[in-house]
């Protein structure tokens, strides 16, 4: 069985390892632009990074609109890696993080082929599906505590 670590990113070295996640599977593999995906708004977010036998294979980070709201953004996982939960755990780990800073409510923009995960986690659709970066989304939020 194959061992995984999702932890809060917190050197140089997790900082590099994530933007090179997100530029293999959003801008390589999804066609999103650079500038759509690397937004300006890294600093200001908390970044986890998930590794599956000691190797980098997952990213999201978390972006806190308010006192009372954050929303997940950026998730991704290698290709190798998929299949294996670890998008589940990363968001899981979002989500214990986001409850410990007392943040009683979170929203994500969920790809479509994707909302089950969320769906899974107790994540409710809100609205109607849209478009970003040329991709079908659907809104959906969570209360935590």
């Amino acid at each position: 069985m194959k061992s995984s670590i999702i932890r809060v990113a917190d050197s140089s070295e997790d900082f590099r390892n994530i933007q090179e996640i997100r530029r293999k599977v959003f801008q390589k593999e999804q066609g999103v632009e650079q500038d759509l995906d690397f937004d300006g708004l890294d600093e200001t977010c908390e970044q986890l990074i998930a590794y599956l036998d000691g190797e980098c294979v997952g990213t999201a980070r978390i972006r806190y609109l308010d006192e009372k709201t954050a929303k997940i953004e950026r998730l991704a996982v290698l290709p190798m890696a998929r299949g294996q939960g670890i998008g589940k755990k990363i968001t899981e780990k979002a989500l214990l993080v986001l409850a410990s800073k007392n943040i009683p409510e979170v929203v994500i923009h969920a790809q479509e082929y994707i909302k089950g995960l969320y769906q899974q986690l107790g994540f409710q659709e809100e609205g109607e599906v849209f478009e970003e970066a040329d991709i079908r989304h659907i809104k959906m939020r969570k209360k935590i505590c």
